[in-house]
């Protein structure tokens, strides 16, 4: 039966689980740890990834929280060799113009423990990229545009549980941001409303993958949390 509140509609919840206080705990201490294992690589194997995988995990991401409901999100899934040399040669171009001048000395010096430069092989070599755009507006049948609230927030929430499940299901990723991206709206054929958020590089890592060592590093839970009880 549908109960009103309000203006909207609303039904009973489903579909919700409780555990005992210690299945609680034994749950979060796992999923901790299987995201503890994630790594961003940068070299990645040739091997072919079943598309029916990415895209289940793009379907969890359409699940994330947003704004009043509007899911301002849209992924593009690029397989496409030649989209993907395209869109790497769109972003080394950005990137060289990054590291020879937009970018502080400042900067720099926290990029180099990664070892990062203009130079990005990963968007052709990985099976898929996913790029993520949002949607600060949607325009109607009538040309009349309708705000989207918290876009930028629910994109990067959907954005999380992506990535969170592309790892789950034992996929290696890279989240890439070349600056700025609204090339990539041509590339892939998105309308200049919606804005580029990141790419996400999906594949299996190359074998002998290498990570950078400061990347293991994580702050400890009294440097991220404050407890007020």
């Amino acid at each position: 039966m549908t109960d009103t509140k309000g203006t909207g509609n609303f039904v009973p919840l489903e579909h919700y689980r409780s555990y005992p206080e210690p299945e609680m705990l034994r749950r979060a201490r796992w999923f901790r740890k299987e995201l503890a294992r994630r790594r961003t690589v940068r070299d990645y194997a040739g091997d072919p990834v079943p598309r029916e995988v990415v895209e289940e995990c793009i379907r969890a991401a359409g699940t994330a929280p947003s704004g009043a409901n509007q899911q301002p999100w849209h992924f593009v899934l690029v397989g496409d060799p030649d989209v993907k040399r395209r869109i790497r040669e769109g972003a080394e171009h950005e990137e060289r113009e990054f590291y020879a001048g937009r970018a502080s000395d400042e900067w720099l010096a926290a990029l180099e423990p990664l070892g990062t430069d203009e130079n990005k092989p990963f968007l052709e070599h990985a099976p898929y990229l996913i790029v993520v755009f949002t949607r600060g507006f949607d325009v109607l049948e009538d040309g009349s545009k309708a705000k989207n609230y918290y876009a930028t927030e629910s994109v990067g929430l959907a954005t999380g549980m992506l990535i969170a499940g592309l790892h789950h299901a034992g996929l290696a990723t890279l989240t890439h941001t070349p600056s700025p991206m609204k090339f990539l709206n041509r590339i892939v054929g998105r309308p200049d409303h919606e804005r580029p958020f990141l790419i996400l590089v999906v594949g299996y890592p190359a074998e002998g993958a290498r990570v950078p060592a400061k990347a293991l590093d994580k702050k400890c839970l009294d440097e991220i949390c404050t407890v007020l009880e």
